[in-house]
């Protein structure tokens, strides 16, 4: 990585972090747990090759933190049926990035009263998540696996812009390709607000008057 790569992972963690204990965290709708997830690299049979664990590669970085936060979110949802920290740290942060994704989406949602998202919105939020921060991870500790692999497949004009859901459009803009040094775009004026109902009142205001 170059200098100051390591420091932008480590911020962009650290917004993402912050973000979803001050707006997110406190306006989370219960959510049942979900057995649906597919084994992880290092859980699959017949096995192959050992991959960095979560037990170990994840849990000593700042990546940890997107673990714990995918952890709070109360589901289980996409995550190996194994879990534990034997399971591929690559898989881990695909699975808890597209589950934080889809818990922003939908947050969002609910409290700016809009309608439910639809599944594929669902899908393409879950699976850009799950590549852009994916592929970061990989280059900063050199360990790929088939999560790194697949890549965005729905369409990137189903994806939320900031004007739209500031908080789920700006994290999926600053992890598009942070380490280019393109100066990807943080929506400013979200540090100013304390809570969800803030955020809607700034969007209402910005609204076309009919």
């Amino acid at each position: 990585m170059k200098p100051g790569d390591e420091g932008t992972v480590h911020q962009l963690l650290g917004r993402l972090s912050y973000f979803h204990a001050l707006f997110i965290e406190p306006a989370l709708a219960p959510a049942a747990a979900d057995a649906s997830g597919e084994l992880c690299c290092n859980h699959r049979t017949p096995p192959g090759p050992m991959r960095p664990d979560a037990g170990g590669l994840l849990a000593d970085t700042a990546w940890a933190v997107l673990d714990e936060v995918a952890a709070a979110l109360g589901a289980s949802a996409g995550r190996c049926p194994s879990h534990g920290p034997g399971c591929c740290a690559t898989c881990r942060v695909a699975d808890s990035a597209a589950a934080v994704a889809e818990a922003w989406l939908a947050t969002e949602h609910r409290a700016y009263q809009r309608r439910e998202p639809h599944g594929p919105m669902r899908q393409a939020c879950r699976e850009a998540a799950a590549a852009r921060l994916t592929r970061v991870f990989v280059h900063q500790h050199h360990a790929p696996c088939p999560a790194a692999q697949a890549g965005e497949k729905a369409g990137s004009w189903l994806l939320p812009g900031t004007d739209e859901l500031p908080l789920t459009g700006e994290l999926l803009a600053l992890w598009r390709d942070p380490l280019t040094g393109d100066g990807s775009p943080v929506v400013s004026w979200l540090n100013h607000c304390t809570d969800l109902d803030d955020i809607r009142r700034v969007l209402d205001t910005r609204r076309p008057t009919p």
